[in-house]
C-alpha cells in the first residue's frame, strides 16, 4: 500500500503529532523507524511501573517500552495483538501486560499514535488497570485489586503542563 495516499497522509500526520507529544514530554522518547513516512515506531517512557523479580519481589521500574505498528490496512482494520508489541521489560507485572501482548482495551481503526502512546503510559503507570480474573496477567490483576490504594504509581502526565504566569507590576520601581 506505498502508493496508498489516504494511507501515506496517516502515517505523516502520525510522526508529525508523535514527534511533538514527545518534544513536549519529559517521560516518553519516540523513535521512528526507517520510512518516509514511517509505519513503526519504538515507544520509551520514562516513568514508574512495576516488574516482578524472580524472587517474586514486586517493586518499581522507570523504563519501559513498546512498539507500535501502523499495517497497511490500518485504517480499516485494527488487531491489537499487531499494532502494539511489548518489549520490555520482560518483568513487567501489569495485568494488561503479558510479554509481548498488551491489552489497550478497544481499539478501533485510525487510532491516533499519540492516543496509542497516551494508554501506553496510563497502562504502565496503572492510571488504567484491567484487574478481573480474566485480564492477561491474573497474577497481576489480584495483586492490583489488593493493592489499589497504591495507584497511580506515577502521576506524572505524558504531556507536559504548561504554566501560564502572570505578573502585574503596580507601582513605581525604586532604583538604589
Amino acid at each position: 500500500m506505498a502508493g496508498d495516499k489516504i494511507y501515506n497522509t496517516f502515517l505523516k500526520r502520525q510522526l508529525e503529532d508523535g514527534m511533538r507529544l514527545a518534544s513536549e514530554s519529559d517521560i516518553l522518547e519516540l523513535v521512528p523507524a526507517p520510512g518516509d513516512p514511517p509505519d513503526r515506531y519504538a515507544a520509551v517512557f520514562h516513568c514508574k511501573g512495576l516488574v516482578k523479580d524472580r524472587d517474586g519481589t514486586i517493586r518499581e521500574a522507570d523504563t519501559f517500552a513498546a512498539q507500535i505498528w501502523f499495517p497497511p490496512e490500518y485504517l480499516r482494520h485494527a488487531e491489537p495483538a499487531q499494532i502494539i508489541t511489548w518489549l520490555g521489560p520482560v518483568n513487567v507485572f501489569h495485568p494488561n501486560v503479558r510479554p509481548p501482548f498488551v491489552c489497550a482495551g478497544r481499539l478501533p481503526p485510525a487510532t491516533r499514535l499519540v492516543d496509542l502512546l497516551d494508554q501506553l503510559h496510563q497502562i504502565i503507570t496503572y492510571n488504567k488497570a484491567h484487574m478481573a480474573d480474566n485480564g492477561l496477567n491474573a497474577e497481576a490483576s489480584a495483586w492490583a485489586r489488593r493493592n489499589a490504594d497504591r495507584f497511580p504509581i506515577d502521576s506524572r502526565p505524558l504531556k507536559r503542563r504548561r504554566l501560564d504566569i502572570r505578573v502585574r507590576v503596580t507601582g513605581k520601581a525604586v532604583t538604589p
